[in-house]
């Protein structure tokens, strides 16, 4: 049996590109990866990014919003930061760890549900969708 490489999806406030980049990976590869994700300053995970992943048929609504030093100790093997902040302090990973940064705009514009900004979030969705495709293209 294959084992499975541990990744972790990091941003900011893991709220909405890194868990939808985690349920993004994990449905379209949960046999190749094991899939986590980690904030540097972690909140909740946003309620419109649970809605746009619903859209697409993934349940990301059980996910939380963990701290990224809850990793460090777990055998990850490939980091991607998906905002600038994150990759700027994200701390570094022991082991021989493969390090990805994917610059990704931020599509939270505050905690309310607001249907007018799901766009901004399905925009969010279909880039992290097609960075995760071209990087299972080299997989």
């Amino acid at each position: 049996m294959l084992t499975k490489k541990k990744i972790i999806f990091i941003c900011t406030g893991n709220a909405c590109r890194s868990q939808i980049a985690h349920g993004l990976l994990e449905n379209m590869a949960r046999d190749k990866f094991e899939v986590f994700s980690a904030g540097s300053h972690p909140s909740r995970v946003h309620p419109m990014s649970i809605k746009i992943m619903e859209e697409i048929g993934i349940d990301i609504s059980h996910h939380r919003s963990d701290f990224i030093d809850d990793y460090l100790k777990t055998g990850i093997e490939i980091v991607i930061t998906v905002c600038d902040n994150a990759n700027e302090i994200c701390p570094i990973f022991p082991g021989d760890v493969e390090r990805l940064h994917w610059s990704i705009d931020d599509p939270f514009k505050g905690w309310s549900f607001d249907e007018g900004q799901i766009q901004s979030f399905r925009d969010t969705r279909e880039e992290i969708k097609q960075r995760i495709i071209n990087f299972l293209q080299n997989r």
